[in-house]
């Protein structure tokens, strides 16, 4: 059988029962891994914990946890899924009720659940995910008027922006961390020039993860048809990804090791991951409780995974060489991530958040300076922006 991007599959399983084994291989064959049974539309909810599990780093803290450490009902459910799945296909219902998946027949965000299961689960099993930025915004003579903290689970690329037929993952990351400017009209107020100036907003990496998420923006708000929509635009994912150096803060390498596929419209699809086991280097794709083997192995290995029109959340992981000469960071003071709202918000949700940081600011006693309080509200909009369009976490 033949994949989208003409690689061949060799089917372990078609399951067709949800109850039923899906390693089952032909003769010769091997396949050590199981899938998860979809209660009804929680593929979103498969993808996401099928690549979790084979993210050994994070599997292995999971299981670590829950017997040498006071753990929540979430994290015993997880382990108790992850023991059950290194055995034989597994069921989500106590995950579903946990996250408070009332409505199984109901699709979702992947991404959005993805988010959910690594906020509830303890920060010291999470960590493998954690990342942190610093927004800068400095003015044109230098003086820095904003440097804070954005802890983050993914890096949000925007395929909407793009003008090219085909989207490049290694220039959405190139434009990501580029920055941009701030004039005419967005100008910003300076203290320390006291004037309102040009200014250059940019991120700047300050903790790498161990594991990157990328995720491709295919759900979007058009104002041309006053909805959201779905982009099917074909991209290119690079295997090994460079982390740009950036103010002192060294680069990274990256190596792509999963991907989370939805396919269908913006209201009903399908999600399935392509992985990349970390025990013998073959890749799988999971489909629910089918697991099938990419025989053309060659075919996923070389420079540039093959272009989708599918791709929705990628996952790199650092290079092996990187991981052992990587210095222990603690994160435990810069990444406190809360609950983020829906991945997908409605206009109107957004303005009202835009609106509502816009109209924070310090109080000045001083009458004569005003204007300068009128110019802080522009100022302030514009650290609105950064946090909306960006994704961050508030």
């Amino acid at each position: 059988m033949l994949a989208a991007n003409g690689s061949e599959i060799k089917t372990f399983a078609r399951v067709t029962q949800p109850t039923a084994q899906a390693n089952v291989t032909a003769p010769g064959d091997r396949c050590t891994y199981y899938g998860l049974e979809n209660q009804g539309a929680t593929c979103y909810l498969n993808s996401v914990l099928q690549v979790l599990f084979m993210t050994k780093d994070f599997r292995e803290a999971v299981l670590k946890y829950v017997d040498e450490k006071p753990a929540s009902d979430f994290d015993h459910s997880l382990a108790d899924l992850f023991k059950k799945l290194q055995k034989d296909t597994a069921e989500t219902r106590n995950i579903t009720k946990l996250l408070g998946i009332s409505n199984v027949n109901e699709q979702r965000d992947a991404a959005e659940y993805l988010e959910r299961v690594l906020t509830l689960t303890s920060p010291d099993i999470s960590k493998t995910f954690h990342g942190c930025l610093v927004n800068k915004i400095t003015c044109t003579k230098g003086h820095i008027a904003t440097d804070r903290d954005a802890a983050f689970w993914h890096l949000p690329l925007p395929l909407m922006d793009s003008s090219e037929r085909v989207y490049s993952v290694v220039d959405g990351i190139d434009k990501f961390f580029r920055g941009s400017d701030l004039s005419g009209k967005n100008q910003m107020y300076c203290d320390q020039c006291d004037d309102k100036v040009d200014a250059k907003i940019k991120d700047v990496m300050k903790h790498h993860p161990d594991v990157l998420i990328l995720l491709l923006k295919r759900f979007e708000f058009s104002y041309s048809y006053m909805s959201y929509v779905k982009i099917n635009q074909a991209v290119d994912v690079p295997y090994i990804l460079q982390i740009p150096e950036s103010d002192g803060v060294e680069s990274q390498t990256y190596e792509l090791y999963a991907v989370v596929d939805h396919v269908g419209d913006l209201r009903s699809g399908h999600y399935t991951t392509t992985i990349k086991s970390p025990d013998e280097d073959n890749w799988y794709k999971f489909d629910d409780a089918s697991i099938t083997l990419y025989k053309s192995q060659s075919s996923l290995d070389t420079e540039m995974f093959p272009r989708s029109r599918s791709a929705y959340l990628l996952f790199y992981r650092k290079k092996k060489a990187d991981i052992q000469n990587t210095k222990e960071v603690s994160t435990s003071e810069i990444f406190q991530p809360t609950p983020n709202e829906d991945i997908d918000q409605d206009a109107e949700k957004i303005s009202k958040r835009e609106e509502g940081k816009g109209t924070k600011q310090k109080k000045k006693p001083n009458q004569a300076k005003m204007e300068r309080r009128r110019n802080q509200k522009v100022k302030m909009k514009q650290k609105g922006k950064i946090k909306v369009d960006k994704g961050r976490f508030t």
